[in-house]
């Protein structure tokens, strides 16, 4: 199975936020609809599904770098806030987003609660990984197929055109190097 690090995290989000949609555990409350996602933002979300790349993103980042906990996951999606004449200052995120959706991912199997060492918070269950190497391999395997075809076909055009523009610099320096080889004897004739 592939990796999730070997896709893109964009493609990954995605997928996987089609995916959490399906899922009757994973609901965006009625309240997510008037809130921002922190105090660095100036308005709500305007897209539809933003609870759902949230929770995608959410999941990524547990499996990524689990345990982790709600602050530390507060600090990745902060950032700074225009005050106006004052520099602007990172302020961390929503904290009641985080929590809800890693309880909703929680509820639907796919987080649980951990202590490894002194480190203590959520990690991705083994049914929760093979959901996520699921996706990444299946994303995987369609970007081998599209590259395939689309590195053959501009290949083929590439040697035309670099083949093309060899001749062309070999013509250029051929007449030069006629050119030059006329003018030198006429030029020793005149120093006779």
């Amino acid at each position: 199975m592939s990796k999730l690090q070997e896709v893109a995290p964009e493609k990954v989000i995605e997928r996987v936020a089609k995916e959490l949609e399906k899922l009757d555990t994973i609901k965006m409350p009625e309240w997510a609809k008037f809130v921002k996602t922190g105090p660095s933002r100036e308005r709500p979300p305007t897209k539809d599904n933003w609870w759902y790349v949230r929770a995608a993103s959410v999941l990524r980042k547990v499996y990524l770098r689990g345990p982790i906990g709600v602050n530390k996951l507060r600090l990745k999606y902060g950032g700074k806030r225009n005050r106006g004449m004052k520099p602007e200052r990172f302020y961390k995120s929503s904290g009641k987003i985080i929590r809800t959706i890693l309880q909703q991912l929680e509820v639907s199997g796919l987080v649980e609660q951990k202590a490894v060492g002194v480190h203590k918070g959520r990690v991705v269950t083994n049914q929760g990984r093979s959901f996520l190497d699921k996706i990444a391999s299946e994303l995987k395997k369609g970007e081998k197929g599209s590259e395939a075809q689309v590195t053959k076909k501009p290949a083929k055009k590439e040697k035309a055109t670099e083949t093309k523009k060899q001749t062309e610099s070999k013509d250029k320096n051929v007449k030069g190097k006629e050119t030059k080889q006329k003018d030198t004897p006429s030029k020793e004739k005149q120093a006779n």
